[in-house]
């Protein structure tokens, strides 16, 4: 069972990286959280979850062992697979959700792509206890920003938006209602555009 690697990244995309282990080369699979903290040194650390089925086993990689943490939390819920766990994990930080499921929130959990009320009523029912134990009283949360031409913010904002399950028209037509500098994260913009379609 792989829990942790260290190596270069040889590749990156929004979703998944391929990060060379001494000469072997590792796909994970990454939620928008990690892929904007990506650091800049060659060597990077992962947290690993190994997800083994009977047709394939699949790695998920995070920066942060919270994240690890949440998403074995969140497939051990029925109904919420390791794709939606990762989509969750896009759309807000560990300790945020952490909070949200903690408080009983429905209404912060159901504004997350492919979350129903009966979804979020279950993360809530079967999880607060065990979010609780994890203590995230003032636990850091937060992505580093990145410096992108505008061009390659706004494609990488389209991609993410149609990842997290909107349709690639729903993502344009949020971005275009976006007043935004041209020096501008896809962090900034994606969050801009999250609340323009959660209304």
């Amino acid at each position: 069972m792989i829990a942790r690697l260290t190596g270069k990244i040889v590749y990156k995309s929004i979703d998944h990286l391929i990060v060379d282990v001494g000469g072997v080369g590792y796909r994970l699979i990454i939620p928008l959280s990690t892929y904007y903290a990506l650091p800049d040194q060659e060597t990077v650390s992962f947290f690993v979850y190994t997800s083994v089925r009977e047709d394939a086993i699949h790695l998920y990689g995070f920066l942060d062992n919270l994240e690890k943490e949440f998403f074995a939390l969140l497939i051990s819920v029925s109904g919420v697979g390791p794709r939606l766990a990762v989509n969750i994990l896009s759309n807000i930080a560990a300790a945020k959700l952490g909070n949200a499921i903690e408080e009983g929130d429905i209404q912060r959990l159901t504004a997350i792509p492919g979350i129903g009320k009966k979804t979020a009523e279950r993360l809530v029912l079967e999880l607060r206890e065990k979010v609780k134990r994890l203590g995230l009283a003032g636990y850091p949360a937060g992505i580093r920003k990145e410096p992108f031409s505008p061009t390659q913010v706004l494609e990488d904002a389209v991609s993410a938006l149609v990842n997290l399950g909107y349709k690639e028209s729903q993502a344009k037509k949020a971005l275009k209602a976006i007043e935004a500098a041209e020096t501008a994260s896809v962090e900034t913009i994606l969050k801009s555009a999250l609340k323009i379609l959660a209304q």
